[in-house]
C-alpha cells in the first residue's frame, strides 16, 4: 500500500478532494500546496471520452503556451544549406546532419528535433532511438517542415506536444510553481482550448470527463469541466 510523507499529507489537507474548483482557484491551490525545495513543474491531466484503440479517436496536437514552459528548450535541426542557416538565425542550439552520427554514438542532449522533409530518410533510421523518447520529428507536430525558422522559434517560446494515451488520458506540463497565477491560468486556458479544438468527429458523449492539476510532488486538484464539455 502506498504511503505519503508528512509534507504531502499536510499539503493534501488544503484540498477538498470532493470538490471541483474553478481553474484559477485550482492553480492557486497547486501553488500554495507545493512543498519541494526545487521549482516544481505544474502539470495538467485530462481524461477524455475517446477510445484511442480507434484511429479516428486519437487525440494529438501541439500548442504554444503564451507564458512559456519555464524550462530552457534545446533544439536540434537536421537541415542543410539555406535551411540550416535559417535554423541558426532562429536560435537553434544544434544544426546539421552531422548530428545524426552523434546520436548513433549515444548523444541525446536536446529536447526537440526538427527536420526538413528531405532529411527524414536519414532521420528515420534512428527511429528506435528517437521514437521511445518522444524525439522523432513528426509532420503533425510541426517538426517536419520547410519552415524551420518558425518551428525553432515556437519550440523555444513554449510549444508543447500532447497525445492521448491508451487509457484516454492526456498529460502536459504547463509551467512552474514559481510562475505567477496569471501566467499559469493563461497557459492552462491555451492548453484546454486546444484540447477542445482537437475533439475527434468520431467521439461520442462527454468529451472532457475529468481535469486535474498538480505540482510535481503535490496533491492533485480537480478542475470544474463545465467550460470544456462537448
Amino acid at each position: 500500500m502506498r504511503t505519503h510523507g508528512k509534507q504531502f499529507t499536510t499539503a493534501a489537507k488544503k484540498v477538498d478532494a470532493a470538490l471541483s474548483y474553478q481553474a484559477r482557484q485550482a492553480l492557486e491551490l497547486v501553488k500554495s500546496s507545493a512543498f519541494a525545495k526545487f521549482d516544481e513543474t505544474v502539470e495538467v491531466a485530462v481524461r477524455l471520452g475517446v477510445d484511442p484503440r480507434h484511429a479516428d479517436q486519437v487525440v494529438r496536437g501541439t500548442v504554444v503556451l503564451p507564458a512559456g514552459t519555464g524550462k530552457t528548450v534545446r533544439v536540434l535541426v537536421i537541415a542543410v544549406g539555406e535551411k540550416a542557416r535559417e535554423a541558426e538565425e532562429a536560435g537553434a542550439d544544434f544544426v546539421g546532419v552531422e548530428n545524426l552520427q552523434k546520436i548513433k554514438d549515444g548523444w541525446l542532449d536536446f529536447d526537440v528535433m526538427i527536420a526538413t522533409p528531405d532529411q527524414m530518410g536519414q532521420v528515420g533510421q534512428l527511429g528506435r532511438v528517437l521514437g521511445p523518447r518522444g524525439l522523432m520529428p513528426n509532420p503533425k507536430a510541426g517538426t517536419v517542415t520547410m519552415n524551420v525558422g518558425q518551428a525553432v522559434r515556437e519550440s523555444k517560446a513554449g510549444k508543447i506536444e500532447f497525445r492521448v494515451d491508451k487509457g484516454g488520458n492526456v498529460h502536459a506540463a504547463i509551467g512552474k510553481v514559481s510562475f505567477g497565477i496569471e501566467a499559469l491560468e493563461t497557459n492552462f486556458t491555451a492548453f484546454m482550448d486546444q484540447i477542445v479544438r482537437s475533439k475527434p468527429a468520431a467521439a461520442k458523449g462527454v468529451y472532457v470527463k475529468n481535469v486535474s492539476v498538480s505540482s510535481t510532488m503535490g496533491p492533485g486538484v480537480r478542475v470544474d469541466t463545465t467550460p470544456y464539455r462537448g
